[in-house]
């Protein structure tokens, strides 16, 4: 959530920030009225229970025919204070209702607009010309099913559509990313971390999916747990209620975890294959920061990002996503889009994402810092970044290297966990 001195101090900032999201700008006004409500309420219970307090010394004290008067008026302070606690109750509770439903400020730098008013930011590598080389590439499904790699028939006859087996070289090939991943990640001073996929309401609510994104999320309502669609979820919740001395700050944490998302407004998109799946592994860095060196953080996440696509030998786009595409937690998000040549465009493969202090304020996660002598707590900032969404990682990899009689050049930094392969060849029929 957002600071809510910011919001009484620079009201307008929060109503520019809504509207360059496409979100509600009345919320800001009913969050203030709320919030002075909630204020001026909790001003008359306190007034109230000194005046309770002080009359409650003179009962004692005061002769019979003044403790029958006094007795009268304690009796009405009584029923005041407790209409005023409850008014005070009432009014906190529509302000965090209020409150929880508010977006994180947008950075001034990110380009207003919708899914498509993102702006380029970089551009590495160039899309191979199949053309030139004499063949016309197969899709991933072709080379998968090729390869003895992809299932989706089977997937569909056990689970339904959007679901998938990995068989044979397929399941070799997400284990070769994991490990990739996690070592690339290690190296960088991530902490490798399996995490839960199911988790509770405060959690999932913490790092913002259940407002505009809770329409993806599977919710098992007889437990009363989520599934988590990233491990950014429980990576977000691993240090809820805890107070961190800055001078153990960054914490680097690298989760890998399964995937679940409804992928709810998306019928008949992106049908064919694996590329929008309803579940899926993937492996997600994710850092808790000081304030001060969040934005720092952000371009570093985007970095390793860009070192790993490259070593994958992929041509990728940086994008530096539009604040109507953002999610709730979200200041700042950049995606790296690679090349899928079958649908000739850059598709999202990565994303980093700057959430300031939004997910720590709904977590209560605060830093502890000593500054002139006194010790201050604020919320520290957190920030996430996708290293390695295996299913859309498998697309990119088999249409980008693919060759001519369906066989597929394996990325160097992946041969060591393929047994040493450099190419991945058809199964005989």
């Amino acid at each position: 959530m957002i600071d809510l001195r910011l919001l009484r101090e620079d009201p307008d900032r929060v109503r520019a920030s809504q509207r360059a999201r496409g979100e509600d700008v009345a919320l800001v006004d009913a969050l203030l009225s709320a919030d002075e409500r909630r204020r001026s309420s909790g001003a008359r219970f306190d007034e109230l229970r000194s005046e309770q307090k002080a009359l409650g010394k003179l009962i004692p004290k005061a002769s019979p025919e003044e403790k029958q008067d006094l007795l009268k008026k304690a009796g009405e302070l009584s029923a005041a204070v407790k209409a005023a606690d409850a008014e005070q109750d009432e009014a906190d509770e529509e302000a965090k209702r209020l409150l929880q439903q508010l977006g994180n400020i947008v950075h001034p730098d990110v380009p207003v607009g919708g899914e498509e008013d993102f702006v380029v930011l970089d551009t590495i590598g160039t899309p191979r010309d199949f053309a030139a080389e004499g063949f016309e590439p197969k899709d991933h499904l072709e080379l998968g099913e090729m390869l003895g790699a992809i299932d989706v028939e089977r997937g569909a006859k056990v689970s339904g559509s959007r679901f998938y087996y990995l068989t044979g070289v397929g399941a070799l090939l997400e284990l070769a990313l994991v490990n990739a991943a996690i070592a690339q990640a290690t190296e960088a001073g991530f902490i490798p971390m399996l995490t839960p996929a199911l988790v509770r309401p405060r959690a999932m609510e913490g790092t913002g999916f259940l407002g505009q994104a809770a329409e993806n999320v599977y919710h098992l309502e007889k437990d009363d747990y989520y599934l988590v669609g990233t491990s950014e979820v429980a990576l977000a919740g691993y240090h809820m209620d805890e107070i961190i001395d800055a001078d153990k700050l960054p914490l680097r944490y690298a989760g890998f975890s399964p995937c679940f998302r409804r992928e709810a407004g998306t019928y008949g998109k992106d049908t064919r294959g694996i590329f929008r799946v309803h579940q899926f592994d993937k492996v997600e860095m994710f850092s808790y920061v000081d304030p001060a060196d969040a934005e720092n953080e952000h371009k570093r996440l985007l970095e390793w990002e860009k070192q790993w696509l490259t070593g994958l030998g992929l041509p990728f786009q940086v994008i530096d996503v539009a604040t109507g595409d953002l999610g709730a937690s979200a200041s700042r998000k950049f995606d790296c889009e690679a090349w899928i040549p079958t649908q000739g465009k850059y598709r999202e493969l990565t994303s980093a994402s700057n959430c300031d202090g939004f997910q720590a304020r709904r977590l209560s996660i605060r830093m502890r810092d000593n500054r002139d002598g006194k010790k201050v707590m604020q919320p520290l900032a957190t920030l996430n970044g996708t290293l390695c969404a295996v299913p859309r990682t498998i697309v990119a990899l088999l249409e980008n290297h693919q060759q001519a009689d369906g066989s597929v050049w394996v990325p160097e930094v992946l041969r060591p966990y393929l047994g040493g392969r450099e190419i991945l060849e058809p199964i005989a029929k």
